[in-house]
């Protein structure tokens, strides 16, 4: 299995000072709010502070609080075995010493927002010392304006906050990511070296990854496979559904990235969405359609397994 490792790797100084920021922070016992877009690799960046700690020998637990509310809840508090009585303990006793990590902490339910920030306060009363990090790829300061994010918990996780730059804009870090990806693919699955011809690693360059680090990852393991004499080269890569979105995404005289209407009109409704806080009455008078065509909209990508839309609440 593919380590998260790759999506740690890279050159662009935004992202060398995120990764600064993140080793700086790792020292303190402060809560962290990591902000990503999805596919950037968050929980990489947060388990990256765990392990630059002195609490890298401790548990590290992972609740994804976009799944349903009441598993949420029982893997915070701990519960009760039905069938064998036994109690387990929630992740703040098991990770005594150690890390939690809150991913997509947006998705939490607003009621148990409210305990969960109680429950934090009152760690010490109980003796646990545990780190926090929670990571979103949504704008909580605008989830807390509308109402659907507790300001409270909002201010205990966002002391400190590391944002992580989308694929698209870290440039040459795309070729960095793909070497690593391809190398550890070759090794989990017994295969000789595979290396990347010049004029494929401009092109990854080029794409606009939407779906950032697990997009690349999941692309590069096709092209493997479509390599012939021991290289990725352009016909590796243009096999495919991929060929038409590759020749499209090219810059024009501005600088500006250009792109396919399809591509344009998914980050138009995308950026609405954000902007609105998912408020999708407001997004679509922004974009000038019926809230009917918004709905079609999304649910057509959601079918596609766009990571963004798939979340979407």
């Amino acid at each position: 299995m593919l380590t998260a490792g790759f999506s740690l790797v890279g050159n662009h100084p935004k992202f060398l000072k995120s990764l600064e920021t993140a080793r700086n922070v790792a020292v303190t016992k402060t809560p962290v709010l990591i902000y990503a877009e999805s596919g950037t690799g968050k929980k990489s960046l947060a388990t990256y502070i765990h392990q630059n700690s002195i609490r890298k020998s401790a548990r590290i637990e992972i609740v994804d609080c976009a799944i349903d509310t009441a598993s949420v809840e029982k893997q915070v508090l701990g519960h009760r075995d039905e069938e064998s009585g036994r109690f387990n303990r929630g992740v703040l006793e098991l990770a005594n010493g150690g890390t939690v990590i809150f991913a997509n902490i947006d998705a939490l339910d607003e009621n148990f927002q409210k305990r969960l920030y109680n429950i934090l306060q009152e760690l010490p009363d109980y003796e646990l010392d545990v780190r926090v990090i929670a990571t979103t790829s949504k704008n909580l300061s605008k989830l807390v304006g509308a109402g659907k994010f507790t300001r409270a918990l909002f201010t205990y996780f966002s002391g400190v906050q590391i944002d992580l730059m989308p694929l698209r804009e870290r440039g040459t870090d795309v070729e960095l990511i793909a070497r690593q990806i391809v190398s550890e693919y070759c090794q989990e699955n017994s295969l000789d070296s595979i290396d990347l011809a010049p004029e494929a690693c401009r092109k990854l360059s080029e794409y606009n990854w939407n779906q950032n680090v697990s997009e690349l990852k999941s692309f590069m393991k096709k092209a493997v496979a479509n390599a012939n004499s021991g290289i990725v080269d352009l016909q590796s890569l243009e096999q495919g559904e991929r060929r038409v979105e590759f020749t499209s995404f090219e810059k024009d005289e501005d600088g500006v990235k250009l792109m396919s209407l399809r591509e344009a009109e998914k980050l138009l409704i995308k950026k609405a969405l954000v902007f609105t806080s998912e408020n999708r009455t407001q997004a679509a008078k922004i974009l000038g359609v019926s809230i009917r065509t918004l709905r079609n909209k999304i649910n057509e990508y959601r079918g596609e397994g766009a990571t963004y839309f798939v979340n979407l609440r």
